[in-house]
């Protein structure tokens, strides 16, 4: 059965190198090319990108995939491979992780640098996106080291954190398109809040730090956000806006975010750890979040 493929590539710079190795590992699978792109620089964007036609049957998706992701690695672009129909398939849903991902950094380890415990908090954090440490024991052991802490401290945190490359030109051109965005943070939603107001998120939920006297008490107020909410909370605004969990499109990089990427019609690793990067069936390393406009429709 003939099928089409799409290749694309996305880099910070030139891949013309690295679209010659994935014409050549595609043409070793026996594809023939329909048509191609000719390296192209979006303005605002944060990439240049190129994308690759090919058709043909008894392809090794799988191996192809392999020989791909080692020519990521080598020429160090972002190579995406799908069906032809994946990439034009709707997706209507865009849910996305906060810290990291939205935000250039981690809440909870700004917190801890200011209340002097940053290396201790870093460590645990670094930990629990690995994968090595349950994230809802993690969670707690970080918020209690910050007992103490100012609540007039809090708000400094805010000028620490930028938003990611391309995140506001990804948001804009998601709202002109029509689609529902969502937030599901195992950070903080006072953060949470100001990233949702900027980006004209329509759903958020996040971690609510426990404050009594203008201290942080050490601990958190509510039900953690953890992996199984964040995959719970997907599924529950899927259904509040009768949208599949085929056409929705999870983005996050660490190991709590696996849930919602694994039920997601497209899950996607951006700047993600090693566990995340190996699972996901989309992985963004080297560009801004608005590369995902090449990746899915």
């Amino acid at each position: 059965m003939v099928r089409n493929w799409v290749v694309t590539l996305l880099g910070r710079e030139d891949v013309g190198g690295a679209e010659n190795d994935a014409h050549r590992i595609m043409k070793e699978q026996g594809l023939e090319f329909d048509h191609g792109f000719t390296p192209e620089r979006i303005p605002d964007a944060s990439y240049t990108h190129v994308r690759l036609h090919g058709y043909g049957s008894g392809v090794d998706a799988e191996a192809m995939r392999v020989e791909l992701a080692r020519v990521a690695e080598d020429r160090q672009v972002d190579v995406v491979l799908q069906p032809e129909s994946e990439l034009k398939r709707e997706r209507r849903l865009f849910v996305f992780d906060m810290d990291s991902t939205l935000i250039q950094g981690e809440t909870i380890d700004e917190l801890a640098r200011l209340a002097g415990v940053g290396e201790k908090v870093a460590a645990i954090t670094t930990s629990a996106m690995r994968g090595e440490i349950d994230f809802q024991e993690s969670f707690r052991r970080r918020v209690r080291l910050l007992k103490g802490l100012r609540e007039t401290e809090i708000v400094k945190v805010i000028d620490r954190l930028p938003l990611m490359d391309g995140a506001e030109r990804l948001f804009r051109e998601l709202k002109v398109r029509g689609k529902k965005t969502a937030v599901f943070s195992g950070g903080f939603v006072f953060l949470g809040r100001l990233v949702q107001e900027r980006l004209g998120i329509d759903y958020l939920e996040a971690n609510v730090l426990d404050v009594a006297d203008g201290v942080v008490t050490g601990e958190v107020r509510g039900a953690i956000v953890d992996g199984a909410r964040k995959r719970a909370l997907l599924e529950e605004v899927s259904g509040r806006e009768g949208i599949a969990l085929d056409d929705a499109v999870a983005v996050g990089d660490g190991a709590n975010d696996l849930p919602m990427l694994r039920i997601a019609g497209v899950g996607v690793a951006f700047h993600a750890k090693p566990v995340v990067r190996a699972e996901a069936r989309v992985a963004m390393t080297h560009v801004g979040l608005d590369g995902l406009l090449e990746i899915v429709n």
